[in-house]
């Protein structure tokens, strides 16, 4: 007996396999995660989108402002968001956009440290002294009014690299994640370098505390792209050898933002890298360095997000595409 034409259905569902197959899809929850807060001058005159723009896209799921990168050491703690904010030390005015910006379920989290020098723990009570003042400025909200005007942040990340002792860092993890309960949880996130084990982070990452771990690789040829199997031994080593459930692979959003290469074009991210990173269970998506690059780069956050992101995103795909079959 002849077998029936397959139906519509049936041709949606071929098609969705297929285009899994050709990504190397997996089922897992693949987000888009994106630093924000560096406007950088430049002479193309193109100006860092505000956060609550970042937010309103629908790309990302984490938006990690950047950076809280003086503090520690008796030091008055300041913030660097370029030109987002005319003070360090005071931004009221985004207490409305990161207020929207959780209406629209975005996680939100401060970024500790970058590139600068401004920042060292240097003992157990001034660990506890950063924490302390980190809940009750960015994370703990009313009756308390911040930095942010009465905003809630989601958590901290761990960017404290190039300056500074390491040694409290781990003290300083178990501090912060003290103030999470139930209803109040303390996202705990962390960006090292590709190598492992990361020099700066290392010691704290391993107290297991952190929910998410974003290595960057890029500006490390040993673990770059287009080094496909030394980005694929670094990342293997990273999802085994760290307890922490969730890795995204941290990518630069343009060229221009990672000098000493490993800024992958969306069709080689597609089918070159996404096929190692997703293969595996902890893969949790793709941070990127950073918005402003992002725009530089023509919204590469838009050119990738289907393909970090979990299967459902192939059937919206494949349902939008009238050229394709239904």
């Amino acid at each position: 007996m002849a077998s029936s034409p397959p139906s519509a259905s049936m041709k949606l569902l071929l098609m969705i396999g297929i285009l899994a197959a050709s990504v190397g899809y997996s089922n897992g929850d693949g987000k888009v995660a994106i630093y924000w807060g560096q406007n950088v001058e430049s002479e193309k005159h193109i100006q860092e989108v505000s956060l609550l723009e970042t937010c309103e896209t629908g790309i990302f799921s984490y938006v990690v402002i950047a950076f809280l990168d003086v503090f520690g050491n008796g030091k008055t703690p300041q913030f660097d968001l370029s030109n987002h904010c005319p003070s360090s030390t005071s931004c009221p005015e985004l207490a409305p956009q990161i207020a929207r910006c959780k209406e629209l379920g975005v996680k939100l989290l401060l970024s500790l440290g970058g590139g600068g020098s401004g920042f060292n723990i240097t003992s157990a009570e001034d660990a506890w002294t950063v924490a302390d003042y980190l809940w009750w400025s960015f994370l703990a909200g009313d009756p308390f009014v911040g930095p942010f005007g009465p905003a809630v942040l989601d958590g901290i990340d761990f960017a404290m690299v190039g300056a500074g002792t390491t040694t409290y860092y781990p003290l300083f993890a178990r501090y912060l994640k003290h103030y999470a309960t139930e209803d109040h949880p303390v996202l705990l996130t962390a960006a090292p370098q590709c190598f492992y084990p990361d020099y700066w982070l290392g010691s704290a990452i391993r107290t297991g505390l952190f929910d998410i771990v974003w290595p960057q690789f890029y500006d490390n040829s040993p673990c770059q792209y287009p080094n496909v199997e030394g980005l694929k031994e670094y990342w293997n080593i990273w999802t085994t050898e760290v307890v922490t459930p969730t890795f995204f692979l941290g990518l630069p959003a343009a060229p221009e933002t990672a000098p000493s290469g490993g800024y992958i074009p969306p069709e080689n991210l597609t089918s070159d890298v996404l096929p190692i990173a997703s293969d595996l269970p902890k893969y949790g998506g793709i941070l990127l360095w950073n918005k402003y690059y992002d725009q530089l780069n023509g919204n590469y956050s838009d050119h990738i997000k289907l393909f970090a992101r979990e299967s459902n995103s192939l059937l919206s795909y494949v349902i939008g595409r009238p050229d394709l079959p239904k």
